[in-house]
């Protein structure tokens, strides 16, 4: 089972949004997948209450809670499992990258979002874990933009994952309606980015996953 923690000590990065969307990519390429929601607004578990489908899993605990949460994961047979975690809670967030195989942070391309990264980026050092920054909400045609991201965090020693999300409308409207940009619009670019998105995660985990088997 693999684990993977998105953590940011700074609010309205998109956590969650990420959360979910890798997780259902996780079952569309034929991997059972669960979130645990670690935030106390719950907001994962909430999308999932107004979503018909019943995977991906996702329940909502308390911080304190993890290593059992993550041990009913493993028994279910969950084979990758996605922290969703609060900001300003810096003692869950470290619990939560513990735990995981690889820390995901999304981020804003923004300077002051850039330079907010730093009590992240503490964090994973202190679990001792890999950790990639995912650029979000990305303005089309941004290769400037990238490259001045990337000099930016590496001050903290981390590394730009090479698929960024963009700025797309699908994203809020799939989420609404309980779904998923891949779900919501299977055709589209949105669609089309988180796929490259997990396909990149999984090529960075420590061991491999099983072979592909999409689902329909």
């Amino acid at each position: 089972m693999h684990v993977i923690a998105v953590l940011s000590q700074k609010g309205g990065t998109g956590k969650t949004t990420l959360s979910l969307h890798l997780a259902v990519a996780a079952e569309q390429a034929g991997h059972v997948a669960a979130v645990i929601d670690l935030d106390t607004q719950a907001s994962a578990a909430g999308w999932k209450d107004s979503r018909s489908g019943e995977t991906p899993v996702v329940v909502s605990i308390p911080g304190s809670r993890l290593p059992q949460a993550l041990d009913l994961a493993h028994g279910a047979g969950a084979e990758v499992v996605l922290l969703d975690t609060a900001p300003h809670s810096s003692e869950v967030a470290l619990a939560a990258a513990e735990a995981a195989d690889v820390v995901l942070i999304p981020c804003r391309a923004g300077i002051l979002d850039l330079r907010a990264i730093g009590a992240t980026a503490r964090l994973a050092k202190i679990a001792g874990k890999p950790a990639y920054v995912i650029l979000n909400s990305m303005p089309p045609r941004a290769t400037n933009i990238i490259a001045d991201a990337r000099e930016a965090v590496a001050v903290h020693g981390l590394e730009v994952a090479p698929v960024t999300i963009q700025q797309r409308v699908a994203y809020a409207h799939a989420l609404t309606a309980g779904q998923t940009a891949q779900e919501y619009e299977p055709d589209g670019k949105a669609a089309e980015e988180m796929g490259q998105l997990y396909a990149w995660l999984r090529s960075i985990l420590p061991a491999a996953l099983p072979q592909d088997h999409q689902v329909t």
